[in-house]
């Protein structure tokens, strides 16, 4: 990830703004705020302002004056409670925004969380950036077999070297000709004095989705876990959980209590049906259950073995 000196010059000028607030703070959220986080080639994710704190949340379940209880443990105590029950209105009382640069192609798959005011860089406005989204050998899979949304065995040798010269070659090409459609280049200057530049609202369409775009992208706590569950979690894909995992880091210095309580109910933790459950207690009780005696199917009975680590009754 390169970012130009204006860009390293406003970052610096935020962080180093000193401002006094009655409000409620997290410290190691301040000591990385406006921080631009790299993530895959050109990306990067920055928190760039957030509101509330675990004592917000404890304010808010409890209607109270002040921050909460002056307890931490009892503050942990109410949050894990909370998170275990699925309370969640107490949640949504903290918010965080993120400035983020990511591909447009992991744009399109994150805008299906309709749960945040999302704010895009303009290409109808603008010249997008001369900037695209390459993967790593080891990231540049073939298509799974057995999983219509997943990845197989990673690429190697000639293979890998052709899909990639494919994939910078076509962004290029498409970029270069986005450029003569606006009879500008990415850096402002003009191509051909003489010529007269398609509106960009319409040079736009033909960019490769590995050309990088950026948005300010606000929610709530309650909605940030909620993505994080999906997005941070190793079945999803890649790209889109290279972020996560960064996001799931700054959630770390937000709300620790928070973090914990997540960590170990939704992330950790797993949902078992009321069919998984009876299973469940008759192996405790030592008792023999078949598939065909359980009632649930090839993959429900494999994600409920795979769940409790009980690899040897695996199908």
């Amino acid at each position: 990830m390169k970012l130009t000196k204006e860009q390293l010059q406003e970052i610096e000028d935020q962080q180093s703004q000193s401002n006094n607030t009655k409000r409620v703070t997290a410290p190691e959220l301040e000591k990385i705020l406006y921080e631009a986080i790299p993530i895959l080639d050109h990306g990067f994710i920055r928190v760039v302002d957030y509101m509330g704190n675990d004592s917000s949340i404890v304010q808010a379940a409890r209607v109270s004056y002040g921050k909460g209880t002056k307890k931490v443990n009892t503050d942990a105590g109410l949050i894990k409670y909370l998170m275990r029950h699925w309370h969640s209105t107490p949640f949504e009382m903290c918010e965080i925004k993120y400035h983020v640069k990511l591909p447009i192609f992991i744009a399109r798959q994150w805008i299906r969380h309709r749960t945040a005011n999302v704010n895009e860089y303009s290409a109808r406005y603008s010249i997008l950036d001369k900037e695209f989204y390459l993967p790593a050998s080891e990231h540049l899979a073939a298509q799974s077999q057995n999983n219509r949304q997943g990845r197989g065995d990673v690429l190697e040798g000639e293979q890998a070297k052709k899909v990639l010269d494919s994939l910078k070659n076509d962004a290029e090409r498409t970029y270069g000709n986005y450029e003569q459609m606006l009879n500008e280049r990415y850096d402002g200057t003009v191509i051909d004095e003489n010529k007269i530049g398609l509106a960009r609202e319409l040079a736009r369409m033909n960019l490769t989705l590995n050309t990088y775009t950026q948005w300010y992208w606000k929610t709530d706590l309650l909605n940030l876990m909620n993505f994080l569950r999906l997005r941070a979690d190793d079945h999803a894909q890649y790209e889109i959980r290279a972020y996560a995992e960064a996001m799931l880091d700054t959630l770390k210095k937000w709300v620790p209590i928070t973090y914990g309580a997540f960590m170990d109910y939704r992330v950790g933790g797993t949902e078992v049906s009321a069919k998984g459950k009876n299973i469940i207690q008759k192996l405790i009780n030592g008792e023999n259950i078949s598939i065909e005696q359980s009632g649930l199917s090839k993959r429900e009975w494999n994600e409920l073995m795979t769940a409790f680590d009980l690899k040897d009754k695996l199908i």
